[in-house]
């Protein structure tokens, strides 16, 4: 049985571990031009950054002033030595300082990775004490009390609406939505900007008290957008589409963004920086797929970047894409090994488990470099990026590929990996970040690079032949997508995860493939435990999935690791992987996770085996079947079937519950990411790079050195929308 809510889940601990990441080396390597380009897509991406604040949820923008004042007034060591007199006991002060981390590290205040709430790890009374004591409440009380009147209680409310992300009043809060938006209510609007060819990447929707919609779109002007300058009638609703969200936050994007244009290295960094900040200005999405095209011919930079609203993990319907923005110094020796890889490419494609017909009609070279990140700013930093996500560009034009060099070399395995036996630690912890390497060019080259979509063009014309026969029916091919029908508006919910799952695949079942591993350097016994440990890491990943999963709303909360259940389930289903002992799990004890004769185990004693003898019989032979029903689906549009398949392996059974406890009960904290800042010297003619110690306070202190104490304009956006989005 489950155990019961358990308030510390939303509590990050105070002996989390912070990473530095390092590019001094590769940012002192460019000419002063490249510095200065890369600083002002920097500031575009950190001035973007806040827009994430008002897409995670009402109070995160209010948090983030408040402590912006408390750590531009005084640096955490100072912070905690005023709480000290004040009488705060100094574990308080630490969980009040790890929790201004987490919030920083995540944009918000609810888990990037996971979708859960974060609450501070002190009590409301010791927080609030903290806040008082502080140099900022001496010099401005009046507006700090301002802000905790305003959201100090939300910031420990876990009521069970509020404990994660989603949509609807039995499912989670998302900003991306005024509170009183339901999923049927997401989904007409939809159908509304399917019907006009409307992308949703840029907006958010609101309702009114009559029932009608506001559908808007980011941009620094406002006004009805083009070609809406009346309210539209659709299914008995009254939609507007209007422009102006983010509205100040866009404009310091496009500034910043013209900036860079001026110290740009050549006409197509030129072109691609002005439609983007067309897209930021003006609203439109069309431009920002213009500048992704420019992106894209932008071959071999000296620094990489790409920027605006990519992805759709965090929204709940899937289709509205958060902000992220970054700047990074390509590792040009790191990057020829993924040259090879993209060479390889057309040779390694027809060994996936689908015919030529469902695989791209010619396979467009990408770029794939390995890069040392300068600025990343979102909720998250991925180890690896697959992009632009429009599938008119990807299908017809390419797209590149980018494998974030410094975050996987930021990795500490030095401690003991959790549910991994004895037996395999030393190989596990030695092999994993080479096998990862492997995972992740697989995955983002040949996953989400590989594969195509059968479409119907206005005219009634395919991209397919009639005669096509679909692999899992035997039968004609039966659906397509509709003209300027996208992925993620044909599978709701689903697409994000699907989509990793689908290149989380190909990477397990191509990464067995001899030539794959040699192309990395792996041969023989070495090129066999990158394999075995791949293999494991993945089911491992697959069972610490459950971390994210609440069942209480039956919902996963992060999309990456749902994607890992899944194909747990089918290696355990073909016999190639299992859960050892697991019944310990389901054991007797107050905390629900099988306590008793067996503590004194790591774990229980529970632990995930992979057969290494099966993985390159059953296992690949089950992954492939797997694969290519899910490219099927994906490549026909059908996604009842695809969502048939997937709910069957994403379900978490009821005697897999205990072992959720215990994994929870296990759990190690998520490190954070302490980025430099970049700053202006020379008279603004080159620029400087500023580091900081890999610590809570740390990241407390590179914040207080991005931005300043207050911002009016964000206070401003946030002020107007809070009722509205409030649970």
């Amino acid at each position: 049985m489950a155990a019961e809510f358990d308030p510390k889940h939303h509590v990050v601990d105070n002996s989390v571990s912070v990473a530095q990441l390092d590019c001094t080396t590769a940012f002192a390597g460019l000419t002063p031009q490249e510095r200065l380009y890369a600083h002002y897509i920097g500031r575009a991406s950190w001035e973007g950054a806040k827009i994430c604040l008002l897409q995670c949820s009402a109070e995160s923008p209010a948090i983030f002033a408040l402590l912006q004042r408390l750590f531009a007034a005084q640096s955490a060591a100072a912070l905690g030595e005023a709480a000290a007199k004040a009488g705060v006991d100094a574990d308080d002060v630490k969980a009040f300082v790890v929790y201004a981390a987490a919030f920083y590290s995540n944009c918000g205040n609810y888990r990037s990775f996971g979708d859960s709430k974060i609450i501070p790890g002190c009590s409301q009374e010791a927080f609030t004490a903290i806040v008082k004591a502080s140099a900022a409440y001496a010099a401005d009380a009046a507006a700090v009390d301002a802000l905790l009147a305003d959201v100090g209680d939300l910031i420990f409310d876990l009521s069970p609406r509020l404990r994660g992300l989603g949509l609807g009043a039995d499912k989670g809060v998302s900003a991306y939505y005024s509170s009183n938006v339901t999923l049927e209510d997401a989904q007409l609007v939809q159908r509304f900007m399917d019907g006009r060819h409307l992308s949703a990447y840029n907006t958010r929707l609101f309702k009114d008290a009559d029932g009608n919609f506001e559908l808007r779109q980011a941009a620094a002007e406002g006004g009805a957008a083009p070609g809406f300058e009346e309210p539209v009638e659709f299914e008995g609703r009254t939609i507007r589409v209007v422009r102006g969200d983010y509205g100040a936050l866009m404009a310091r994007v496009a500034d910043n963004l013209d900036k860079a244009a001026a110290v740009a290295a050549n006409d197509e960094q030129k072109a691609m920086l002005a439609k983007y900040s067309a897209s930021f200005r003006g609203g439109s999405v069309e431009d920002h797929i213009e500048g992704s095209r420019h992106w894209i011919r932008d071959k071999g930079p000296s620094v990489e970047s790409y920027i605006g609203f990519i992805e759709s993990y965090r929204d709940p319907l899937g289709v509205r894409g958060e902000w992220e923005g970054f700047v990074a110094v390509v590792n040009r020796e790191m990057s020829a090994k993924f040259a090879t890889l993209v060479e390889a490419a057309p040779a390694l494609l027809p060994k996936l488990p689908w015919g030529p017909a469902y695989e791209k009609d010619v396979f467009q070279r990408p770029d794939f470099t390995s890069l040392e990140v300068v600025a990343f700013g979102s909720s998250g930093i991925p180890a690896g990026i697959n992009i632009p996500n429009y599938d008119v560009v990807r299908q017809g034009e390419g797209f590149k590929n980018v494998s974030l060099g410094n975050v996987l070399s930021a990795r500490d395995l030095k401690e003991r990996v959790t549910f991994i036996h004895d037996d395999d630690q030393e190989a596990f912890r030695s092999t994993l970040v080479p096998s990862f390497e492997v995972q992740v060019g697989l995955h983002e080259l040949l996953g989400h690079g590989s594969g195509k979509l059968f479409r119907r063009n206005e005219d009634g014309t395919t991209n397919f032949d009639a005669a096509l026969i679909n692999p899992e029916t035997g039968a004609p091919v039966a659906s397509c997508y509709a003209p300027g029908q996208t992925y993620d508006a044909a599978f709701p919910v689903i697409s994000s995860s699907l989509e990793e799952c689908r290149a989380e695949c190909v990477g397990v079942y191509l990464c067995v493939d001899k030539d794959v591993l040699k192309i990395f350097g792996h041969e023989g016994d070495e090129g066999d435990r990158i394999v075995y440990v791949n293999w494991l890491s993945m089911a491992r990943a697959g069972l610490m999935a459950l971390l994210f999963y609440s069942p209480e709303t039956k919902k996963h909360g992060q999309a990456h690791m749902q994607a890992r259940f899944a194909i747990l389930r089918v290696m355990i289903e073909a016999g190639v992987a299992e859960i050892v002992n697991a019944e310990r799990a389901a054991g007797g004890g107050a905390g629900g996770a099988g306590e008793g004769k067996h503590d004194d185990e790591p774990e229980l004693g529970v632990y995930v085996k992979v057969h290494e003898d099966r993985i390159r019989t059953a296992g690949v032979a089950a992954v492939g079947a797997f694969l290519r029903k899910i490219q099927t689906y994906k490549a026909t549009a059908d996604y009842a079937a695809a969502k048939a398949l997937y709910d069957r392996y994403t379900t978490v059974p009821d005697d897999m519950l205990p072992l959720r406890d215990l994994v929870v009960r296990c759990r190690k904290p998520r490190p954070f990411f302490v980025q430099p800042h970049t700053m202006l010297v020379d008279g603004g003619d080159d620029v400087a790079l500023r580091e900081f110690e890999p610590s809570a306070e740390g990241v407390v202190a590179s914040f207080a050195a991005r931005y300043p104490a207050t911002d009016d304009e964000l206070e401003g956006l946030w002020r107007k929308d809070f009722a509205a989005i409030r649970a």
